[in-house]
């Protein structure tokens, strides 16, 4: 009788798995347990959690400048995604770091101003962190810590109690704050990057400034520990060159963009 039910479970892990098989959005395979309501709802647990958390910045210039550029990439977000609204908060702290959320939550620190110095910088940032939220970066992280760490019953763990909330969290991007390091993967980290650059281009920013945002980036290290972004997120002389190359692609939306009246004018 255990061998018949040892051998039921692993069908039904199999037909589990078979089931959660998805592509992104340049064609990768994708194994994405949980579904977009589940992932909101994480999402949006998580972000009422930060809130609590951290500092809210109350300057008024800061959060309308910074309001003003997410508004502007999100608005390129196809409609297709289901998601109609886009919470922004600015979070009053030093850290270098930005994040976005499943269910339309962007958490932005007020230290990233100081690297990402005119709006163009700051829409690469936004655009790439929208990016993982849309190519279901956090759904696939969370799936794959899943199946090696806490087994295939995920869907039925209440993953919002304190035994998994770090976790969680850390899957969908907020290591930093929870103290769990959970970069994204490279190719995860390159479908970011080349999708977020069209994303901010198609809004009217110029795609050019990522190469002197990620720079900034390094530069900011300067032999110390680097940015929060850095440390999740790796900028090299790679990821530069990639960009680089991405520009082929990016600025013509950009050009199109502009010409379709596209032209952002948020101050910092």
């Amino acid at each position: 009788m255990t061998s018949l039910l040892t051998k039921a479970g692993l069908l039904a892990a199999a037909g589990l798995l078979l089931g959660a098989c998805a592509q992104s959005p340049t064609g990768r395979s994708q194994m994405l347990l949980f579904s977009p309501q589940q992932m909101n709802q994480l999402g949006a647990d998580s972000f009422n959690q930060m809130k609590q958390q951290e500092k809210l910045s109350k300057d008024a210039r800061v959060n309308g400048y910074v309001s003003c550029v997410a508004q502007a990439v999100t608005a390129q977000v196809p409609s297709s995604y289901g998601i109609n609204d886009w919470e922004v908060v600015v979070f009053d702290s030093k850290q270098v770091n930005a994040f976005a959320l499943p269910g339309g939550k962007i958490g932005v620190y007020s230290g990233l101003l100081d690297v990402a110095r005119n709006q163009d910088q700051l829409a690469t940032v936004i655009g790439h962190e929208l990016t993982h939220v849309l190519a279901q970066h956090s759904n696939e992280r969370l799936s794959r810590s899943q199946i090696t760490g806490l087994g295939l019953a995920a869907a039925d763990i209440a993953l919002g109690t304190s035994e998994y909330r770090g976790a969680t969290m850390a899957a969908l991007g907020l290591g930093v704050e929870v103290g769990i390091a959970l970069p994204y993967g490279r190719e995860q980290e390159s479908e970011a990057d080349r999708l977020g650059l069209a994303l901010m281009a198609r809004a009217g920013f110029n795609p050019a400034e990522a190469i002197p945002l990620w720079q900034n980036m390094g530069a900011a290290a300067g032999g110390k520990a680097p940015p929060e972004l850095l440390s999740t997120h790796p900028s090299n002389a790679n990821r530069i060159a990639e960009l680089r190359a991405e520009l082929a692609t990016a600025t013509p939306l950009y050009q199109q963009a502009r010409a379709a009246g596209l032209a952002p004018q948020c101050k910092p």
